[in-house]
């Protein structure tokens, strides 16, 4: 007679089977599915293009999602995505980085419209959005190194914003020699 193993072998995984007494199979399915059908989910975000002289510079896009004080719902962040387009003329050093940060303010902001997911709802987010490409005095969150071409972070409602707090997500290419670079970033969330 065999002596079975409790659990899988180390080089399998443990496996569940789910079990829905109501309706089976059970379907397990994230809370964007929800909010995109009842038409919650958000998206809005912008891009910065510029032409750099000989010198380089550097492009920043910076988006902020805001939860104005008194709006009686919660964003909740489903997605971080965006990028960094770079056209060179000459061999150049480039570097690239994305930054999540808490609050802070933004010069010359110019505001986005956010879209709805669900095409057919006439719901409208009670976020305030804003570009700009100057950022400053936020408290940090996350920060990583980018390459040239897109990105994308599925945050699943990790991060929370109550009403009367905002975040921002920050896209940064600099080159040391002229080119054509845009930044983007884009948030996607629900609300509830």
């Amino acid at each position: 007679m065999p002596n079975n193993n409790v659990f899988n072998p180390l080089n399998l995984p443990v496996y569940t089977s789910n079990t829905n007494t109501y309706i089976s199979p059970g379907i397990v399915a994230p809370p964007e599915n929800n909010a995109g059908s009842t038409g919650n989910l958000y998206n809005a975000g912008s891009t910065n293009s510029t032409t750099l002289g000989l010198l380089g510079g550097t492009v920043i896009a910076t988006v902020q999602l805001a939860n104005p004080a008194g709006s009686g719902k919660t964003l909740h962040v489903s997605r971080l995505s965006g990028g960094i387009t770079v056209a060179l003329n000459l061999l150049s050093s480039f570097s690239g980085s994305m930054s999540l940060t808490a609050n802070g303010t933004l010069s010359s902001p110019s505001t986005l419209t956010s879209v709805n997911s669900n095409l057919s709802s006439s719901n409208t987010s009670v976020a305030i959005v804003r570009f700009s490409a100057a950022p400053s005095g936020a408290t940090p969150l996350m920060a990583m190194p980018l390459q040239a071409g897109p990105f994308l972070s599925n945050e699943f409602g990790r991060y929370v914003i109550p009403p009367g707090q905002a975040i921002n997500l920050s896209v940064s290419g600099s080159l040391s020699v002229g080119g054509l670079m845009a930044s983007t970033a884009y948030f996607a969330w629900w609300e509830v």
